[in-house]
């Protein structure tokens, strides 16, 4: 096979150009039929042990060697570059929707670029372009979304109409195309020989590379990794890479603590053909069809396309069955959907001779998105795997994050949307994988629209109010496997039609959702916001008070019974996590996250508090539903309910009582809605969940109360100017560059993570500010709306990106939230950002290519509303009385 002959070639080349590697691999003699002597003992020890010889461990070994670190072992159990990376079509693609994928995937380019220089080995670079084709509009609104990232990020991109198209590439139909987008810098590789050229770097530069070595499991003692288990023997070591690709997950379950690494195996089909009459010139543009699913590289003057089909095949659900992956079955009648897209596309490859089909193993993630980053559960372990048929586009990229991640102990940038802590334990059921691949894979092609969500998987954690809830027409996304309120539709409203509405302009819940707004306005709403994550945290002693005063940068040490509102950060002073604590008692605390900390928070702080018998954490997430009542009449359904006097003399803003409810006891009440609004947090024992709701409801109807959702409460949240964690604010965020100062300890000479950096920033300034965008010419019923990622311009340069943005009912206008940075406009580099240079600009907001101007504010608009209702009562108040 083709395949084959070219995988022997690169071998053959790289062994030739490496006389180190030939010193250590086995002599040549040996027969078919006798196993192969290993010459080189595996050493006793290493700094770091790394398992996967395809691109993602040798981008890692190759960055760890870079950075300095020289006593690494790679370890293979077949031949370097033999998995998925082998069957690779080796299209480097940096078209891509979330930020950190397209940073990694541009790093990986400008890599392979220089890789053959510097390495002697032939990696098949060569720069091709890649056209994507749109056969709509909404898929050419989502192409001219990803454009405008592209353009800003420096990477040479544009819209191009569909005679271009024809001009760049003869052989394709463009009669069905409303336009496409062409980025001349994406490349192809031959990836089997990237990888052989990343490990021929690595190991000049000291790293040991062991073929035909099986790792049977991780060893682990309190808590670390201490080594790893092989068929040739032990090795010690401190750090344990997993890039096993599509075996991850079965090794992460093999170790002594077993690490969640949830992704499962589809089998993905290419055909290649032989060269074609006038062979293609070797650099045509790959082109890119998502519509019809499929993708077309030049391969030796024929051609190699494959696709992601819609009805996919998982794999290996029940473990492993192959060392190498040998070629799977051909499956043609599975493959004639994108052969007929691809005859479509290419009408004149009728008469072409298809030299083989190719079937080969590709792994996918729950999320689509890439795993890397530390197990939450062992120190010591990383993971880099799950790729989702992108490895050669993120290779290089992933590879430096991760290596960064192990030196420094944080990467360059945030990876947090790639993080493993993401995910919880809920998502490695083997079923739910299978099942979620089957949807996943062919999502790689289907136009994701705003606010899309997963179908596969759902209905996992629930609230006790779940059935009650959906009963009274509650449509439903999920966040961390959790389910949770979009909005609800009200009787007689077609659902079909509101359940299949997906668009980029105004959505069919925009009325539906106002109504909502406007009851939290004027009288009383409802939110199920159980998901969110809560810890209890106590002590015998102080301790609980003396650790968490360093771990949070605002002051715990209040009055029990008040709430207090602070980020955990990290060395930079960037937010790890920006959450609530209620002080119980002198000696415990109630902590209330956003719903994706559930892993990440309890592993920072389980590392970091002290392993004391007197200090205990308890994730209580599940043991409390959480209603937020929401709106000015809240007090009198609460006051009613409880009969206890909570007027804001006895229960002001950020407090805390334990109260009745009904004929419930030991109600958590919070005076705190997470969205600016007057209301009251009420956590609940699960088991009164049910009764308290029906309680709320019963009593709340006479002051005009409704149910609403998540997408009610994000309108609020965002016009009053509130960042929440994973949206706006990230590990590279801090309390200065956000308005947030006064909810840091900084003048009470305490110490806590991350002081340091922010009395830095006091000092000299910030780099970047969190600013709220109002959209001024803007038509909400004909315009394209914003939705997060769109690119900020002040006199017309870039200085940013939004981070979210929601309609705001109460402005009637689009409100952007965002960070402004401030640009040399000669050298690049980044200068302080002063108010001044915020209030002095012209701003405009970038939907899809087209401009929009907006007003920039550094405080949230509707308190300049109630200063002027307040100030016109005083004063109306004051005549009445004369």
């Amino acid at each position: 096979a083709a395949g084959m002959f070219l995988r022997l070639l690169s071998d053959v080349r790289w062994r030739a150009a490496n006389p180190k590697w030939r010193r250590m691999t086995c002599s040549q003699q040996s027969t078919s039929n006798t196993a192969e002597p290993h010459p080189v003992s595996l050493p006793a020890q290493a700094q770091v042990v790394i398992c996967g010889g395809g691109i993602m461990g040798t981008s890692v070994a190759y960055h760890l060697s870079k950075m300095g670190w020289k006593d690494i072992v790679l370890l293979e159990q077949g031949r370097l570059a033999a998995g998925t990376t082998r069957f690779c079509a080796g299209i480097v693609s940096t078209a891509r929707h979330v930020s950190i994928e397209l940073k990694m995937a541009d790093y990986s380019n400008k890599l392979y670029q220089q890789l053959e220089q510097e390495t002697g080995v032939k990696t098949g670079y060569v720069k091709t372009g890649s056209i994507s084709l749109a056969q709509t509009q909404d898929r050419l609104i989502s192409l001219k979304r990803i454009a405008s990232s592209l353009n800003v990020m420096g990477i040479p991109c544009e819209i191009i109409t569909p005679k271009q198209v024809a001009q760049l590439h003869p052989l394709i139909n463009i009669h069905d195309l409303v336009g496409a987008m062409y980025v001349p810098e994406d490349a192809l590789v031959s990836s089997a020989n990237v990888s052989l050229a990343l490990a021929t770097a690595a190991s000049r530069n000291g790293v040991q590379i062991h073929e035909r070595t099986s790792v049977s499991h991780v060893l682990v003692q309190k808590g670390r990794v201490t080594g790893v288990e092989t068929d040739r023997g032990q090795i010690q070591c401190q750090y344990f890479v997993n890039c096993a690709g599509q075996w991850a997950y079965e090794l992460g379950h093999s170790g002594e603590e077993p690490v969640n690494i949830p992704l499962h195996a589809c089998e993905h089909f290419y055909l290649l053909t032989h060269p074609l009459k006038e062979p293609l010139a070797s650099n045509l543009p790959t082109i890119v069809d998502p519509d019809g699913r499929i993708y077309i590289r030049n391969w030796q003057g024929g051609i190699l396309s494959g696709g992601f089909e819609k009805n996919p095949k998982p794999l290996f659900t029940e473990g492993r069955n192959q060392l190498e992956i040998q070629n799977l079955q051909e499956d043609w009648d599975h493959f004639e959907p994108l052969l007929s897209a691809l005859l479509r596309r290419m009408p004149d490859l009728e008469a072409l001779q298809i030299m083989q089909l190719v079937n080969c193993p590709e792994s996918f993630t729950p999320d689509m998105r890439c795993i890397m980053g530390e197990s939450p559960t062992v120190g010591g372990y990383f993971v880099l795997a799950g790729m989702n048929s992108a490895g050669i586009s993120y290779g290089g990229g992933a590879g430096k994050y991760l290596a960064e991640w192990m030196v420094n102990g944080y990467p360059s940038e945030n990876v947090w949307p790639l993080d493993l802590k993401r995910f919880g334990t809920l998502q490695s059921s083997r079923t739910f994988l299978r099942h979620r691949v089957m949807e996943v894979m062919p999502l790689i092609c289907d136009l994701k629209v705003p606010r899309w969500d997963f179908q596969t998987g759902r209905q996992l954690r629930t609230s006790p109010l779940y059935d009650r809830l959906d009963a009274q027409g509650a449509r439903w996304m999920e966040k961390h496997g959790f389910e949770r309120v979009k909005y609800f539709v009200p009787p007689g409203k077609d659902l079909l039609d509101l359940d299949q509405s997906k668009t980029f302009y105004k959505p069919d819940w925009f009325d539906i959702v106002g109504s909502e707004v406007k009851c939290c306005k004027e009288a009383v709403c409802v939110i199920d916001m159980s998901s969110f994550t809560k810890f209890e945290i106590s002590s015998t002693g102080d301790q609980a008070l003396e650790n968490l005063q360093y771990l949070f940068s605002n002051d715990l040490d209040v009055p029990v019974g008040h709430v207090v509102h602070t980020g955990m950060l990290n060395e930079k002073g960037g937010y790890e996590n920006d959450c609530s604590i209620a002080r119980l008692s002198k000696r415990s605390f109630f902590m209330i996250s956003p719903t994706d900390q559930q892993v990440h928070c309890w592993a920072w702080l389980k590392n970091r508090l002290p392993n004391d018998s007197t200090l205990t954490m308890e994730d209580v997430t599940w043991k409390y539903t959480a209603l937020n009542l929401i709106g000015p009449r809240a007090l009198d359904v609460l006051s009613e309910l409880s009969y206890a006097p909570i007027t804001p003399e006895h229960f002001p803003s950020l407090f805390c009582k334990e109260m009745s409810v009904g004929y419930a006891n030991g109600i958590r009440v919070m005076s705190i809605t997470h969205t600016g609004e007057p209301g009251f947090m009420l956590y609940i024992p699960i088991e009164y969940a049910l009764h308290v709701y029906n309680e709320v409801m019963n009593m709340g109807q006479k002051y005009g109360i409704r149910n609403a959702g998540y997408y009610a409460l994000r309108s609020l949240r965002i016009e009053k100017f509130f960042a929440f964690w994973g949206q706006d604010l990230d590990a590279f965020t801090t309390p200065m560059e956000c308005g947030r100062e006064f909810q840091v300890k900084l003048e009470k000479g305490m110490q806590f993570v991350g002081q340091e950096a922010l009395l830095e920033q006091k000092q000299n300034g910030v780099y970047k500010r969190f600013t709220m965008f109002i959209l001024e010419d803007h038509d909400t019923d004909m315009d394209l709306w914003p939705w997060w990622g769109e690119p900020i311009f002040r006199n017309g340069r870039y200085v940013g990106k939004t981070t979210s943005s929601a309609y705001s009912y109460t402005l009637e206008r689009h409100v952007c939230l965002g960070f402004v940075h401030h640009f040399d406009e000669k050298t690049g580099e980044e200068l302080v950002v002063t108010t001044d240079f915020i209030n002095q600009g012209e701003y405009e907001i970038n939907i899809a290519g087209q401009r929009f101007q907006a007003k920039a504010k550094l405080y949230p608009f509707s308190s300049l509303f109630t200063h002027r209702r307040r100030k016109d009562e005083v004063e109306l108040s004051g005549y009445q009385r004369e």
